[in-house]
C-alpha cells in the first residue's frame, strides 16, 4: 500500500535543484490537432464530442488511477458517442515524441541531474514508452495509474520526491497545464508551465541546471 503524506511539506529552506520532473503529454510527447476532428468527421460524429465524453470526471479518473483499464475506457466512452470504433481509432493515435526534448533529457543526466516523468495515464504507458523507443529514457517513470492518485493532487509530488530521495524543494516540475503547476507548487517544488523547449532552458540554467 502507498503511504502517502498528510500534507505537503513546506517548511523546509529552499535546496539546490538536483531533479527534475516531467509532464508526458503536451511537454515530450505530442498529438496531431487535426486527428480528432478527421476521425469525428470519418464516424460521422459532431465535432469536439469525442474529448468532451472522454475527459468528463466520471470516465478520466477511473481511467488513470487505476480503477479501470484503458479498453474498459475506450469501450466506457464508446457507449456514450455511439461508437466504438471512433474511440479505438481517436486513442489508438500514440502521437510523436519530440526529439530535442529527449535530447534535454539526455543533456541533463549527464550532468548527474535525476530525470522523472509523471504523467496523468493508463495502464498502456509503458507499451506506449517502449514504442516510442523511450523505456530507458528517464531515471523514473511515474504512472497515475499505478499510483491510484493523480495529478494535481500536491501529495503525488510528495510522494514522488520521496521514491527519487529528492526533498521537493530540490526538484523542478514543468507540465503544459497550469493546475497541475499550481499543485506542484503547494507541495514545494519549484514549478512553471511548460511553453516550449528554449524557455524550459532558460528556466533550467537559471537554476543553475
Amino acid at each position: 500500500m502507498i503511504g502517502w503524506p498528510q500534507s505537503a511539506r513546506l517548511d523546509r529552506p529552499m535546496m539546490r535543484t538536483s531533479s527534475v520532473i516531467l509532464d508526458l503529454d503536451g511537454v515530450i510527447r505530442h498529438f496531431d490537432p487535426d486527428h480528432r476532428p478527421g476521425v469525428e468527421r470519418r464516424h460521422g460524429l459532431p465535432d469536439g464530442v469525442l474529448a468532451a465524453t472522454a475527459w468528463q470526471p466520471h470516465l478520466t479518473q477511473p481511467a488513470i488511477t487505476g480503477a479501470m483499464t484503458r479498453a474498459e475506457w475506450i469501450g466506457a466512452i464508446g457507449r456514450e458517442v455511439g461508437s466504438v470504433a471512433a474511440v479505438e481509432e481517436w486513442l489508438g493515435h500514440r502521437g510523436h515524441v519530440d526529439t530535442a526534448m529527449v535530447g534535454l533529457v539526455a543533456e541533463l543526466r549527464r550532468n548527474d541531474v535525476v530525470v522523472s516523468v509523471l504523467t496523468n495515464g493508463t495502464d498502456t504507458v509503458p507499451d506506449e514508452l517502449t514504442h516510442h523507443g523511450l523505456g530507458d529514457a528517464f531515471d523514473h517513470v511515474f504512472n497515475s495509474w499505478s499510483l491510484r492518485r493523480a495529478k494535481l493532487d500536491p501529495a503525488v509530488f510528495v510522494h514522488v520526491c520521496d521514491i527519487v530521495g529528492v526533498d521537493p524543494s530540490a526538484t523542478f516540475f514543468t507540465d503544459d497545464r497550469q493546475d497541475n503547476v499550481d499543485g506542484a507548487r503547494q507541495a514545494g517544488l519549484r514549478a512553471e508551465r511548460f511553453v516550449g523547449i528554449e524557455r524550459l532552458r532558460r528556466q533550467l540554467e537559471q537554476l543553475g541546471l
